[in-house]
């Protein structure tokens, strides 16, 4: 994807962001500054770059200068108490590392009551900074696939798996960017009448047919339901992602059993804005799976950005689910059952107002 002319850059686009950006490196010591950060911290760009963090930034609270000590860990703080430009503020705070760099991390920090009263400036801020860094880094990517591919041709053969390797990392960096964009996206979703037994069953030839392990799937389906007001294919990514995330939670487990279960709840019907008008929610969705869950520290954040309980997770998944839902009008909870072992994503979606097609 190549830029279109006079298309900001990155620098510029951080430059332009509404909250604190700090690069941070394995020293633990500020490389980059935006001028947001300028003004939270009352120091200029010059003053900040190759100082210590800790002595720009006071953190009161002992448990996350723990947590920041492991320079591996993804730490997500909401109004925290710090001190900085001689002043006390509070603050939601954000550090993510750079797997690339390992040591190297990129810090946020927003003013609690920045937000407005809308609700919604936390989820524009996390989807904004993915779209644009991959708008940027797909174009270098381009070439070096193109070079791997020019490589395999003419290095020996006893070298071409290695250059093979490499067009398959590009590809593999180059979906996880895709899945970053959609995440940015604003393009509107169109909805429509949808069969949902069809949308589930179809995530689950797909989910089955790309894993080799024998986690079981198992339907509980209610076959009076009436359509749902969706999109298939997005409705379909949405259930894709939960049957393999449930599965991978499971992978340990003996015997394993996904249960997917859809039921008209009745006595609880949940409501969201859409068109500028209440819908209601009654068409349920449970995916259950019997693996140890999320830990405590993440569940809270579940559906947030680069929030992730596997090892080599991107924590991507589960932000373009609710996303898409979001989109189509429906909403998604996250429920652990300590007692049964259990652990449950719930969605919801309103009835189609038409018939199928």
């Amino acid at each position: 994807m190549s830029a279109s002319p006079g298309a900001p850059d990155a620098d510029a686009q951080i430059s332009g962001l509404i909250f604190a950006v700090l690069l941070l490196d394995q020293d633990d010591r500020i490389r980059q500054a935006n001028p947001a950060a300028e003004e939270l911290l009352g120091r200029s760009a010059g003053r900040l770059i190759d100082a210590d963090f800790a002595d720009v930034i006071g953190i009161d609270d002992g448990r996350l200068r723990d947590s920041l000590r492991n320079f591996d860990a993804q730490v997500i703080a909401r109004g925290i108490a710090i001190e900085a430009g001689q002043k006390a503020r509070r603050v939601n705070f954000t550090s993510s590392p750079m797997h690339a760099h390992p040591g190297w991390r990129v810090v946020t920090l927003s003013e609690v009551g920045q937000e407005g009263n809308n609700g919604d400036y936390e989820e524009r801020v996390e989807l904004r900074a993915p779209a644009v860094l991959a708008h940027e880094i797909k174009n270098p990517l381009s070439a070096i696939r193109g070079a791997s591919q020019l490589l395999a041709r003419r290095v020996t053969e006893k070298d071409r798996p290695l250059a093979r390797m490499i067009e398959g990392e590009v590809d593999r960096i180059a979906q996880l960017i895709d899945r970053m964009q959609q995440l940015g996206s604003r393009k509107p979703i169109r909805t429509a009448p949808c069969n949902l037994h069809e949308a589930i069953r179809n995530a689950m030839a797909t989910v089955r047919a790309g894993r080799e392990d024998a986690c079981e799937m198992v339907e509980e389906f209610d076959p009076s339901l009436p359509p749902v007001e969706a999109d298939q294919g997005a409705l379909e990514q949405v259930m894709i992602n939960l049957l393999a995330n449930a599965c991978d939670a499971c992978s340990l487990v003996e015997n394993a059993r996904v249960a997917v279960r859809t039921r008209f709840v009745s006595g609880l019907v949940f409501s969201a804005i859409r068109f500028g008008k209440a819908t209601r929610l009654p068409i349920e969705i449970t995916v259950t799976d019997p693996g140890p869950g999320l830990p405590p520290e993440l569940r809270d954040h579940a559906f947030e950005p680069f929030v992730s309980g596997k090892p080599h997770g991107q924590g991507l998944g589960l932000a373009l689910v609710r996303k898409l839902l979001r989109d189509m009008g429906g909403r998604i909870a996250h429920e652990r059952d300590e007692r049964a072992g259990l652990t449950h994503f719930r969605i919801n979606l309103p009835v189609a107002d038409g018939e199928l097609p």
